[in-house]
């Protein structure tokens, strides 16, 4: 083969290799480090980069989505003295590809001892009951440490999980005591306060009753008081007007009143059921036939 044939083959194979070496082109969920004799160059981001052949070099892929930690457990001894077993994970994303490759060699690992540290601390100062009933709490707390240790390594933490909280079978027993314990003392509660309520419902209804009797009987005895006054009131009215006609027509009007009212007891007597038989005064005839003639003489004008 010619030499030239050879040098111009050569040409071309180095000027692809120049090229390959001169394009770097990253995917979306990647970054890459960039050295230039062994030192930090920059960090390339997703699309077409160019680099200077031969002197920069891609060192580190790193890739920047979101991860997960494996599920670990934690033991932790909690501040009423239970010990119990915390299932975790942890969710995180690189976000400065350099601190995370020049940082810490073993992410994974060093967030791992990180949130087991963290985790002891923060439920150390918890009891039991606190722990299950506030997760969501303590997971908040958790994440914001976590968040403030990462963050020199170019980490972020999303998201600090703890799926499970696991206690020996003493501690469950001891729980499910309590719990029974719990639900005999509100059963207890509950029926005294329906009986202090039924109490107090038939403690207003006889109040109400009290109330309602001796609201009647005031009304009677208003009624009885009103009828008393009326009654008075008519016979001071009668007693007027039998005043009145005694001042007008003198003694007549007082034996026409005083007969009149013979008359009227004698028909009361007659008109009664248990009245068989009647005996009426020697004198019955003279007083009706004195009433007859007292109606005569209170006719006259005069009463001559």
């Amino acid at each position: 083969m010619d030499l030239g044939i050879i040098l111009t083959l050569a040409f071309f194979a180095f000027a692809i290799l120049v090229a390959a070496k001169s394009v770097a082109i990253v995917p979306q969920s990647d970054e890459y480090v960039v050295e230039r004799f062994g030192k930090y160059r920059e960090t390339l981001s997703a699309g077409i980069n160019l680099l200077i052949p031969f002197l920069d070099r891609i060192e580190h892929k790193v890739v920047v989505l979101e991860r997960q930690l494996d599920a670990f457990d934690i033991s932790v001894i909690t501040r009423d003295n239970v010990e119990i077993v915390l299932e975790t994970t942890v969710f995180f994303r690189v976000i400065d590809a350099a601190k995370s490759v020049y940082r810490i060699r073993d992410v994974p690992l060093a967030l791992r001892t990180t949130a087991e540290s963290i985790i002891r601390s923060a439920a150390g100062k918890l009891e039991l009951d606190d722990i299950q009933s506030s997760r969501q709490q303590m997971n908040d707390e958790i994440l914001k440490n976590l968040r403030d240790a990462s963050e020199v390594w170019g980490l972020e933490i999303t998201r600090s999980e703890i799926t499970d909280v696991r206690v020996d079978e003493a501690t469950k027993q001891a729980q499910r005591q309590q719990l029974n314990a719990e639900r005999e003392r509100r059963a207890t509660v509950a029926k005294a306060e329906g009986e202090r309520s039924r109490v107090e419902l038939e403690a207003d209804a006889e109040l109400y009753e009290a109330t309602k009797k001796a609201e009647a009987i005031k009304l009677t005895a208003d009624a009885d008081a009103y009828a008393v006054i009326k009654k008075a009131e008519a016979d001071a009215q009668q007693t007027k007007m039998i005043a009145e006609a005694i001042a007008d027509n003198g003694q007549p009007a007082v034996d026409f009143e005083i007969l009149k009212r013979q008359v009227d007891a004698i028909a009361q007597m007659a008109s009664s059921e248990n009245t068989k038989t009647i005996v009426l005064p020697s004198d019955v005839t003279k007083t009706l036939g004195g009433l007859a003639g007292l109606q005569d003489v209170l006719r006259r004008p005069d009463g001559a």
